[in-house]
This record gives C-alpha cells, sequence and structure tokens, in this order.
C-alpha cells in the first residue's frame, strides 16, 4: 500500500467535518462513467488539483462521502481505488503537471443505504475529498463534488431497482452528482395503441376513487384530465389522440405534455415508467397529422413525458459490426425511403448510408465507422464528434435524431476501430446517439504536458542523434498524399532507392504508395523524424520549434503562385493579429531551399516572406503532371470520381474568404453565389460540376450527389482534378496559374471584386487587365457563357487568346514536365548527394539542360 494510504487515510473519515465543506476551487472533480453490476453502482472520475504533480502511484487518493437529507442520519465514506487515467492529464490542456494517477473508482453498495432493515430514502449527497502529500511531511485535503461529463453515463448516470419497489437514481443538481433512493409512488407499466388513443396501465400505492391522469402543456394553458378505470391499486387510462392536435396544438417541432395523477384532496404524484415487464416508452403516429407521433418520453429520472414530435429514429438494438454499428429501432410515419446520415459539425463531412425498413416501421441501419471520400477511398472517420440522423432520400437536412429506448442505453459506449484510430457509439442528452471519431494518437502521446516534453526534451535530444537518409514529406500538416511533395517523393523514389520514405498523416486521413512509411502528426515518431530525418520537404508552415541541423535540407515548396498579397504584403491587420507573422519571421531561416514557379512569383515571394535565404525558379513539381498530362491518368480519375462518358467537366474552384468566418469559429462558410438550379437546367444533359471548396471551409455543398453536382472538397490531390476539367471557374484562387499549363478556358466568377481587392486582400498584379479569362459578375451571366461554351468550339473565350498566351509566358515558362526532377537535383546536392543524383539523372536521360538557381535572389 503507498505511504500515503497507509499513513492517512484510516485517520481521514472522523476528520471530516459534519457539515458540508466548502469546496475548493484548486481542484476539479469530475465523474466519468457510471455503470451498475453485481456488487452496486461503480462511479469511476478524477479529482485533479491545480499546481501540483499526481503523476505517480500514490500521489493522491480519493474518497467519498455520502450524506443522506436528514442530517441526523451518519455520513457514509467510501474510500476508492486509484486508477491511472493518461485522458486526465489530455483534459486539464496544461503543460505543467501530469496528472495520470488522479482517477479513481468507487463502488456504492445498496446495502449501505439500509438502517435496521430498512431503505434510507430521500436524496443523498455525494461529496469529494482529495487527498495529496505537497510535501513528505504534509499531507492536504480538498474536497469538492463529481461534475458532469460531457456525454453518456458520466453525463446520465443510470438508475437501477435495488428491491422489487426501489430504485436508485443517481442524477446532477447544480452541476453536483447526488443520489435518490426513492420508492415510486405511480408507476406505468404498460402502453398499449387503442384505435382512438393509448391505454396506460399502472399501478400506485393508492388510487382513490375520483383519482385522474392530468397533462399540462407546457407550450400553452391546455390541461386534459382524464379518468381512471381502478382495480385495487391498478389503473387503466385510456388517453385519447385528439386533444395533443386539436385547437392549433400539435404543429411545433417539440411540444411537451407533464404527466401527473391528481387525487380527489388536490394531492399530484409524477408517474414513473417501469420497463422492467417490457418497453413501454415509445411513438405512436398521431391520426390526421402527417408525421407527428406521440412520443412516451423515458426521461433520464423515470419520469413520464409526452412528446409531440416528428418521428424520431428510436433504436432498441445495437450490435458492434466489423467497420462500423449495426441499428435496429423504430421510425413510424415516412412513405419515402430513408438514409442515415452522419454530419460533422466541424468540417464539411457528410457520411450518407442507406436504410432498411419493414412492416410497422421497423428499420435497420448500418452506422460506418469510415467514410468514401470523392476519389473513392474509405478512410476512417475524422476526429470530432458526428451527429446522426435519419432523413428521407433526397430531403437533406429533414432529420430524425436517433434516440437510445431505455433498453438499449446499457449497450452504449459501443466501440469499433478503423484504420488504427478507436470509433465509439456514444449517447448526448441521456438518449441521443452521436458518433465520436477519437484521435489517433494515445491520450498519452496528445496531452500538453506530454507535447511539452517531446518539444523540449525529446526533439533536442534526437537532435544529438545521426541523421538518416530519410526524407520527411508534410502536405498541411499530415493533409494527404498530394501537391509538390508527391512530386518530389515520385522523382526521388524514382532515382535512388537507398532513402527512406516517410509521410505526415494527422488522424490518418490518407492513403499512402507502397514503400512509403506513415508518420502520425505530433506524434514521438513525428518529433524525432523531424530531428533525424536528413530532408525535409514540406508545402506550408513547418513547425515553429524547428531548428535546421547542420547537414539537414529544408524544403519549402509553398502551395500557391501569387495572385493574392501573402504574409508580409497584406496591408490587413488579420494576420498581423495573430501572430502569424512573428511566427513567420521565426521559421524562414530554418529553410534550406524555398522554391519559386516563376521569375514573376520571384521577387514577391522574397518580398512577403522576407526571406533572405537560396531560392530556387523551378517551377512547381506538382504542375508536372499538366505539363505533361498522361491520357491514362485521367482516364483513371474520371473513374475515380465517377464522370459518365462523354460528359464535359466544369470545375469551380474558389478561394475563402477571411470576413465570411462560421458563428463558431471553426473555419469559414460556404458563399457559394453559384445558382445550382439554373446550372442543373442550363449545363445538366451534357456536363457535370465539380465544386472544390478552399479548404478552409467549413460548410457542406448542398444537393451535392445528384448525378450532376461534385463535391470534391475532400479530393486529396486538386492537381489530377486540374488534369480532366474541361474548364475552370474561379474567382481569386491562385488555382488558375496552375490550370494555364494546359491552355483550356477558365472564367472568373468575381462577384465581390471591388470588396476583395479594396478590404480584404489586394492583388500582387493588375488582375483586371491581365486575367486569361472573362471576368463575370453574376450567376446567369457565368452559366450562359459556359453553356456558349459548350455549345462552340471548346477554346478560349473570344477576345482572350492573347492575354492567355501572354499570361502563360509570364506566369508558366517553368512548367515544362522538369520542376521535380530541378528540385531534387538541388535538393540533394545541398545534402550531399548531388553527385549521385546527378549520375542517376543523367543514366535515365533526364539530366536538365537548365537549374536555375537564385541563392541572392
Amino acid at each position: 500500500m503507498p505511504v500515503l494510504t497507509r499513513l492517512v487515510l484510516p485517520h481521514a473519515a472522523p476528520r471530516v467535518a459534519a457539515d458540508h465543506p466548502a469546496a475548493d476551487e484548486d481542484v476539479a472533480f469530475g465523474l466519468l462513467r457510471a455503470r451498475w453490476h453485481g456488487r452496486g453502482l461503480e462511479l469511476t472520475g478524477f479529482a485533479r488539483p491545480d499546481g501540483q504533480d499526481t503523476g505517480r502511484p500514490g500521489s493522491a487518493w480519493t474518497w467519498l462521502t455520502l450524506r443522506h437529507q436528514n442530517r441526523s442520519q451518519p455520513p457514509l465514506h467510501l474510500r476508492s481505488r486509484p486508477r491511472r487515467m493518461p485522458e486526465v492529464t489530455d483534459d486539464s490542456a496544461q503543460s505543467e503537471h501530469n496528472h495520470d494517477w488522479s482517477g479513481f473508482t468507487a463502488l456504492i453498495a445498496p446495502g449501505r443505504l439500509r438502517r435496521g432493515g430498512h431503505w434510507l430514502l430521500g436524496d443523498w449527497r455525494i461529496e469529494a475529498t482529495l487527498f495529496t502529500r505537497p510535501r513528505p511531511a504534509r499531507v492536504r485535503r480538498r474536497y469538492g463534488a463529481l461534475a458532469p461529463y460531457w456525454c453518456g453515463s458520466g453525463e446520465y448516470p443510470p438508475a437501477h431497482w435495488v428491491d422489487h419497489d426501489v430504485r436508485l437514481q443517481p442524477f446532477f443538481a447544480d452541476g453536483r452528482l447526488h443520489l435518490r433512493l426513492e420508492r415510486p409512488a405511480v408507476l406505468v407499466t404498460r402502453a398499449a395503441p387503442a384505435p382512438d388513443g393509448l391505454d396506460l396501465d399502472g399501478v400506485a400505492d393508492t388510487c382513490p376513487s375520483g383519482t385522474v391522469l392530468r397533462l399540462r402543456h407546457r407550450e400553452s394553458d391546455a390541461v386534459v384530465e382524464r379518468p381512471l378505470a381502478r382495480t385495487g391499486n391498478t389503473f387503466t387510462v385510456r388517453v385519447p389522440y385528439r386533444p395533443f392536435t386539436a385547437d392549433g396544438r400539435g404543429g411545433g417541432r417539440l411540444e411537451h405534455w407533464d404527466a401527473e395523477l391528481l387525487y380527489p384532496d388536490g394531492a399530484a404524484v409524477q408517474p414513473c415508467l417501469d420497463e422492467r415487464g417490457g418497453p413501454v416508452a415509445g411513438q405512436h403516429p398521431l391520426p390526421g397529422a402527417p408525421d407527428r407521433v406521440l412520443y412516451l418520453k423515458h426521461l433520464a429520472d423515470g419520469r413520464l413525458q409526452l412528446c409531440v414530435q416528428p418521428a424520431a429514429g428510436l433504436v432498441d438494438r445495437i450490435a458492434v459490426r466489423d467497420g462500423g454499428f449495426e441499428l435496429s429501432g423504430h421510425c413510424p410515419g415516412p412513405a419515402s425511403a430513408l438514409e442515415l446520415v452522419l454530419r460533422h459539425p466541424g468540417s464539411a463531412s457528410e457520411v450518407r448510408t442507406p436504410v432498411g425498413t419493414g412492416p410497422d416501421g421497423r428499420f435497420r441501419a448500418r452506422v460506418p465507422a469510415t467514410r468514401t471520400g470523392s476519389d473513392g477511398v474509405a478512410l476512417p472517420l475524422r476526429k470530432g464528434v458526428w451527429e446522426a440522423a435519419l432523413e428521407p432520400v433526397g430531403r437533406p437536412g429533414d432529420g430524425r435524431p436517433l434516440l437510445a429506448a431505455p433498453g438499449a442505453l446499457t449497450a452504449v459506449p459501443a466501440a469499433t476501430t478503423a484504420g488504427g484510430k478507436r470509433i465509439l457509439l456514444q449517447r448526448r442528452w441521456h438518449d441521443t446517439l452521436v458518433v465520436d471519431s477519437t484521435p489517433v494518437l494515445t491520450a498519452t502521446e496528445r496531452s500538453a504536458w506530454t507535447q511539452h516534453r517531446l518539444r523540449t526534451e525529446r526533439y533536442p535530444a534526437a537532435r544529438r542523434a545521426p541523421l538518416r537518409e530519410a526524407v520527411l514529406y508534410d502536405v498541411f500538416g499530415g493533409r494527404g498524399y498530394a501537391d509538390s511533395p508527391r512530386a518530389v517523393h515520385a522523382e526521388l523514389a524514382r532515382r535512388d532507392g537507398r532513402l527512406e520514405h516517410l509521410w505526415v498523416v494527422d488522424d490518418a486521413q490518407a492513403t499512402l504508395p507502397p514503400g512509403v512509411v506513415p508518420v502520425r502528426s505530433w506524434s514521438p515518431e513525428w518529433y524525432r523524424a523531424l530531428a533525424t530525418c536528413r530532408y525535409l520537404v514540406g508545402n506550408t508552415h513547418f513547425p515553429d520549434f524547428l531548428e535546421r541541423r547542420p547537414g539537414q535540407v529544408v524544403v519549402q515548396t509553398w502551395h500557391g503562385s501569387l495572385l493574392k498579397r501573402i504574409a508580409h504584403d497584406v496591408e490587413s491587420p488579420w494576420l498581423a493579429d495573430r501572430g502569424y507573422l512573428r511566427a513567420l519571421d521565426r521559421e524562414t531561416p530554418q529553410w534550406s531551399l524555398l522554391l519559386s514557379p516563376s521569375p514573376f512569383a520571384t521577387p514577391i515571394l522574397r518580398r512577403a516572406f522576407r526571406y533572405g535565404g537560396e531560392l530556387l525558379e523551378s517551377g512547381y513539381p506538382r504542375n508536372d503532371v499538366l505539363a505533361r498530362p498522361d491520357p491514362r491518368a485521367a482516364a483513371a480519375v474520371r473513374r475515380r470520381l465517377g464522370v459518365p462518358e462523354g460528359r464535359r467537366i466544369v470545375l469551380y474552384a474558389p478561394t475563402w474568404r477571411e470576413d465570411q468566418q462560421r458563428g463558431d469559429g471553426d473555419g469559414f462558410r460556404l458563399d457559394l453565389r453559384l445558382d445550382l438550379g439554373h446550372a442543373r437546367r442550363l449545363l445538366g444533359a451534357d456536363h457535370v460540376l465539380l465544386v472544390r471548396p478552399h479548404a478552409h471551409v467549413r460548410e457542406p455543398l448542398p444537393g451535392a450527389g445528384d448525378g450532376f453536382l461534385y463535391d470534391c472538397g475532400d479530393y486529396p490531390d486538386p492537381q489530377e482534378l486540374l488534369l480532366v476539367a474541361d474548364v475552370l471557374v474561379t474567382d481569386y484562387s491562385s488555382i488558375m496559374f496552375d490550370f494555364a499549363i494546359t491552355g483550356r478556358p477558365m472564367y472568373f466568377f468575381t462577384y465581390d471584386l471591388e470588396h476583395y481587392r479594396d478590404t480584404l486582400r489586394g492583388f500582387s498584379f493588375d488582375f483586371e487587365s491581365n486575367a486569361p479569362g472573362p471576368l463575370v459578375p453574376t450567376s446567369a451571366e457565368l452559366l450562359g457563357a459556359l453553356r456558349e461554351l459548350a455549345d462552340g468550339d471548346g477554346g478560349p473565350p473570344p477576345g482572350y487568346a492573347e492575354r492567355y498566351r501572354r499570361f502563360r509566358a509570364e506566369h508558366c515558362a517553368l512548367d515544362d514536365g522538369g520542376a521535380a526532377r530541378r528540385v531534387v537535383d538541388r535538393m540533394l546536392e545541398l545534402g550531399g548527394r548531388g553527385g549521385l543524383g546527378h549520375t542517376l539523372g543523367h543514366a535515365l536521360g533526364d539530366a536538365p539542360e537548365h537549374t536555375p538557381v537564385h541563392p541572392n535572389g
């Protein structure tokens, strides 16, 4: 037994004050899980002190004290069992202290709530006491109460019948855990449909003549009273359907009716549901009210409530299957086919799967643990909480929540795995089912405490290890196998088989080719790779703690040409306010090489980044596939997208707007401005429209998946979309420079030109005079131009051929299909392998005619 336990806890209970001690503000107590088993109610929680480590066994111990509402009853003291729970350290979101041993498990045996053979009915308050040893000769006590968790049984702990007529109900009041030990006076034990209503059966401690069931409508002053048919203490009451929809009622999204038995003496008792003999809660269609049900709801505290609402998916069976979960239940009413929809509130992601339906409103649905992207590849669900709903096919947004029936609550959380991730079927707000895709990193790995030590201790230590002949690639912090790092990898793999190839992958959201090793972003192996790989190749910002080692080569490919102003060229305070420019100034000295796509871009990059190192005018490696297009590769992309043969492809790729931030602050809105209905009518017979929102946009594309409109926001490599597009529509996105390589027509949807130019970002050149295609201000004009283009010869719009030619000459001169080769040659030379790189290049017959290197700009 740890010293703290042996010396302190036997003397702790008598010293706890008889009255409620004041809660300490420098400690957090919480309940994470609650479950019933043969010995009683098991509570798993934490007691996390501020400013003190509890990361060793025996460094913290928690006692629970139960106090009855009748103060004459002596308190009950429960000694808990410490548990190692790294998630407590992670949840603390601080880097100074380890709280891995702040967890505990305590058991409440129901028999302890009896005295002299009688149950001590009433409410019990649960207090928590944390014992720590800040110094060897001192023990400190801190007091508080268990607060609720965000989901599951830690949010709504389950009740249990501890005797044939006594139930124990844990509940939260004012954010503190309590117990209610009660003998319910009225129980509803059965609900049966009748021709004009419902028959409710029950039992009451007393049921005198004249007792009625009274229903009160919360949303109005309406009251319905129904007489009881009695047989001793059992009763039956008919609840007609008509009052729920009479006098204009029943049309709201959710209407509540509170139930109580009203006795002749004026006393009123709320009935509880008793489902030990079978389900009572359920949904019953309301006659004459399409898609409205009367829902007999089992509230979290066991009470009965009647709700008028659209039919929900009431799940009564949950099973774990390979790659997901199988749900079955009851959803009365809809005549149309249903699909199950998962939505990720923090992104534009949706997952839709068909729902099988049977007689009497029964349904069966599969909840997948994976999502299939627009490229046809299945990946694990993105991390975060996914909302779940049933929706009629073709009516998006008309959702019915998935609710767990009382008998199914014990089946959650249910867990499965996909791509190394743990996927949970969980519940919120007592009975609403959600899917929680947990992070790839373990709680130990991702906590701020561990991350601080990986950054300040493990990374510096790894920098002293020998450099390994390896390349670490990073595309937008682990987004996928794409962009210029993809082209650099392909070139390196083709010419040098002795290099290791490591690829940063965030949240398992990428598929990699054979021979490439995935590295989880922010993992211990990621820190080590940053410190020990000879070559780092990335298309966006590197971590702010990165220090380039002697002999290490850091290649910054960047990810766009320069139409919009970037970095220090942006006059708006938007970037400076977020510390972006200060971080950039710390980062740029770590680059060995910055790539430039053109002589036009070179001085802009050097000025905007305030970069004084070597800058290579190579062209972007990612555009080699556009400069030397492969028809077989293009055909493969069309197949992955599912584009029918003979359809023209319009790619709409708008940029984002800094002033269009979502209300929750997470990402930016999809301000499409394109009349999709008009587009379908005008172009739908022989076109498809691919929409590629900017990665910062976090909203779904309405109507996608209908055979005309394709949401390609998650397509891993946009260069492949450019490869197959017959025409590009954009606004102010630098994607125009890439697409210009193809020579295919472009249109610019510039509905907010003045605002974007003068207020948001501004341009690095005279966009209006030099754009290689028409600037179109309205959706109607744009769609008309696309129709006219398709009906003509498909070439550049009239009057733009010469402007297009000049644009390509200025911005695409280096796009000859050899950019990756030039970058790899210089990269290997900087890494001391230049002779090998050039020798192999010449042997393969692809040596560059020129390698424009500009170390001084």
